[in-house]
């Protein structure tokens, strides 16, 4: 059997002693010399428990807040098409037309039936003012002319459907169809968007959207557009997907001149919404395998010796050691000692 385990960690313990006994002479050294030193000026921060900065970045898209795709309500084949993509259209502008001469014939056959069903029952009304009809009668032509009213607006309502119009101001930036097409219920011809508000649609994993709430601020990146900006939290599906794990997440964020639909996008996400002290890494000296800190305390410094956490960007976590409150020197500590005077500019 080996022995060469118990020999290591005999050794490794026996370091770890001699560092914390050097730690501590130097110290003891320090303490000795402390008073005889000039006050030092420092800066200090008080530590305090924050929510750390965001850390996790997920893809994203840029999108238009209000999107429509114009689709047809009818059959028929595209007669007139006015715009092009890019087109800046206002609400209620022609968009497309789509031949409908088979609904003018309809509606021309309506409207005579219409129109007949009025003229039988001004006549049936005639007749019962000189008793030479029955009020019966009169109810039955006064049904059919309200069936012939019905049928007249809906074939009306069906040849309105042959002009499609813009149903908010917006621009142009889908057009799969051209003139000549077959247009068809159901299938889109035009995608007509509001770029005037913009959003950003994200889908975040499941063990991260529990910690997002409506209104929150997070940091989005649009790299084509080169622009860090903040977008807000609008929208929040209440359920994940089951297949990827994640749900969609809408984030309203301000126009800017090169933000442009279906751009890429990342946004920063919160790791945790726990909180934590984190001061500045510089703050923090390494002494071989310890970490130690200079807290100020009543005019002087100590020192003390800290465990570390997870680093963002210049700020390192405190897992113990420092408690909120503590005011940290995070100014240069080359001159420091344990027990040094110092005054906080």
């Amino acid at each position: 059997m080996s022995t060469a385990w118990p020999h290591y960690f005999v050794a490794s313990v026996s370091t770890l002693l001699l560092m914390l006994t050097s730690c501590e002479s130097e110290q003891n050294a320090h303490r000795q010399t402390a008073g005889e030193l000039e006050p030092l000026e420092v800066e200090v921060l008080t530590a305090e428990e924050i929510i750390p900065p965001r850390q996790v970045e997920i893809m994203a898209s840029v999108e238009a807040a209000q999107s429509a795709s114009i689709a047809a309500k009818i059959s028929g084949n595209i007669t007139e098409l006015p715009v092009n993509l890019g087109s800046k259209v206002s609400s209620g502008d022609i968009l497309v037309i789509i031949s409908a001469n088979e609904i003018k014939a309809k509606l021309s056959q309506a409207q005579a039936q219409l129109e007949q069903s009025k003229r039988n029952l001004t006549r049936e009304r005639n007749l019962l003012k000189k008793n030479a009809a029955t009020s019966e009668s009169v109810k039955t032509l006064e049904e059919q002319n309200r069936i012939a009213q019905a049928t007249f607006n809906e074939v009306q309502t069906m040849l309105d459907y042959a002009t499609i119009r813009a149903p908010f101001d917006g621009v142009i930036t889908s057009k799969p169809a051209n003139i000549g097409d077959l247009a068809t219920p159901g299938r889109t011809l035009l995608t007509l968007e509001n770029e005037s508000s913009l959003q950003v649609i994200t889908d975040v994993p499941e063990a991260l959207v529990l910690d997002l709430a409506i209104g929150d601020i997070l940091p989005v990146k649009i790299d084509a557009a080169n622009l860090e900006i903040s977008g807000t939290v609008t929208e929040i599906a209440p359920r994940a997907d089951p297949t990827s794990r994640t749900a969609p997440v809408k984030l309203q964020i301000p126009n800017a001149p090169d933000i442009r639909s279906g751009q890429f996008a990342r946004v920063s996400l919160p790791g945790s919404r726990g909180t934590a002290i984190m001061v500045p890494k510089s703050a923090v000296q390494s002494f071989g395998q310890l970490e130690r800190i200079y807290v100020e305390q009543d005019g002087r410094v100590r020192l003390q010796l800290v465990k570390t956490g997870k680093i963002v960007n210049d700020l390192i976590e405190i897992l113990s050691g420092v408690s909120a409150g503590d005011r940290v020197v995070v100014s240069d500590t080359r001159e420091l000692v344990d027990g040094r005077r110092v005054f906080v500019n």
